[in-house]
């Protein structure tokens, strides 16, 4: 693999590749990549990934909050013919695909709960066992996880597996956000503007003044990635030679304030989606309401589970399970 090129100059970002190069050295080490949506968590693991010992092997990336709860356990320990409905063939597992190598599980806070006690098992044992097998399978595969959220939230909520996360967190490195690392904003700007230049054959030489000191106080909520897209569609709109803020699909005339730092009262907050169902709770007994409360966020998802549990900031697994509980059909 390549080395992936991570554009800045902020002492956020260096100390973010230093620890990285750091971690890389051993191949035994879990490492957790905590950072909003867009910061670049996959380059981080790739940079891991390229300064181990084998960067010839295989990287492969798998977002666990991609693929259905069903498919995600074979998808990363693999399949046995016949063990369920579909499986033709045996099929090898991710896990065992990137043997030497790396895997990358992003968004690990979404898998179930019930899978991350068989991850954990892989990761402390170097073995796995495909589903429907009875053969364990030894590995030699280094973990890296990332998350948008702060798993130790999850942890204390019952979401996510106690053990699991102090083990995938020996390895520990938070990407800033785009906010946070003051002129790399302008350095990736001219960074994505060659880039584009190139794939659009066009000749822009930069940012107008007054696009260059907007893009400065922009708080970019959507971080690197934004910022690319906003240019991406800037160089096939612009016919000047400068980039003016007239062609830059982002709100940068009504920004005045700065998001604040990442923590995890932003990523557990609740967003206008959930408060759309809520429901008076004095007098209730606690089976009723959660009955109510289960089947409201149901009924606002149409049936679909996972997106009832995003409604309700629980797992998928734990919403089947009250859900069974309650005798709620679904």
């Amino acid at each position: 693999m390549t080395e992936p090129l991570i554009i800045g100059e902020s002492k956020a970002i260096k100390d973010v590749i230093s620890t990285a190069k750091k971690l890389a050295a051993s191949n035994t080490i879990t490492t957790l990549i905590i950072g909003e949506n867009g910061t670049g968590k996959e380059l981080v693991a790739q940079l891991i990934h390229c300064y181990g010992d084998t960067p010839d092997r295989p990287f492969v990336d798998i977002n666990c909050g991609a693929i259905p709860e069903h498919l995600l356990e074979s998808e990363l320990f693999g399949h046995e013919k016949g063990s369920f409905t579909g499986a033709y063939a045996a099929k090898k597992g991710l896990l065992e695909v990137a043997n030497g190598g790396t895997v990358f599980l992003d968004e690990i806070g979404t898998m179930p709960f019930g899978l991350q006690n068989k991850l954990l098992k892989a990761v402390e044992t170097k073995r796995i066992r495909p589903v429907g097998g009875i053969k364990e399978t030894t590995i030699n595969t280094r973990i890296i996880a990332a998350s948008n959220m702060d798993l130790s939230e999850a942890v204390r909520m019952g979401e996510f597996r106690q053990d699991l996360y102090y083990r995938l967190n020996i390895g520990r490195i938070f990407v800033p956000p785009l906010r946070d690392r003051g002129e790399d904003v302008l350095l990736l700007a001219e960074h994505f503007i060659n880039y584009y230049n190139r794939e659009h054959k066009r000749q822009i030489k930069g940012l107008a003044p007054q696009t260059r000191e907007l893009f400065k106080r922009y708080a970019w909520p959507g971080n690197v990635r934004e910022l690319q897209n906003a240019i991406a569609r800037a160089s096939l709109l612009e016919v000047n030679e400068w980039i003016g803020i007239e062609h830059l699909d982002i709100d940068l005339k009504n920004q005045k304030t700065i998001t604040p730092h990442f923590d995890s009262k932003q990523f557990q907050s609740k967003t206008q989606e959930h408060n759309e169902f809520k429901i008076p709770t004095d007098g209730i007994p606690l089976e009723e309401l959660e009955r109510t409360i289960f089947t409201s966020a149901l009924k606002k998802a149409r049936g679909n589970l996972s997106h009832a549990a995003r409604l309700l900031s629980i797992s998928r697994g734990k919403l089947r399970y009250k859900l069974e509980k309650l005798n709620i059909t679904y």
